[in-house]
């Protein structure tokens, strides 16, 4: 299974990476929103895990194009944000976001995100 990671933080998405591949899973990342639809569209990927605030369009503008696309709307999406906005969550889970986890990722919250979303 394919997991997309798009962050612009590089390290965030390397050291999300290795802890999904030790878990069994491929790993997709993107540095920006446009990379990250692109790669959503282009590649099989069972979830994905967006961040919020990144350079060319934002995670609202990926999860939209994901959950309006009939190739991409079933696939769950987890959106991990360091904002502080009290708002965020329920922002996301409108949009469509299947889980809302803050930064700094807690691992375990983030691989029980994952269990659940993929069943």
């Amino acid at each position: 299974m394919t997991i997309l990671i798009a962050d612009d933080d590089r390290a965030l998405v390397l050291l999300l990476s290795k802890h999904l591949m030790k878990k069994g899973f491929e790993v997709v990342g993107a540095y920006d929103a446009m990379q990250a639809s692109i790669s959503a569209m282009r590649t099989p990927i069972a979830a994905a895990i967006l961040d919020i605030s990144m350079p060319a369009g934002t995670g609202y503008e990926v999860l939209k194009r994901m959950k309006a696309n009939l190739k991409t709307s079933l696939i769950p999406i987890i959106v991990l944000s360091g904002t502080i906005d009290p708002e965020e969550e329920s922002k996301v889970m409108e949009l469509g976001a299947d889980a809302f986890l803050p930064k700094p990722v807690d691992f375990e919250k983030l691989d029980e995100a994952l269990k659940r979303v993929l069943g």
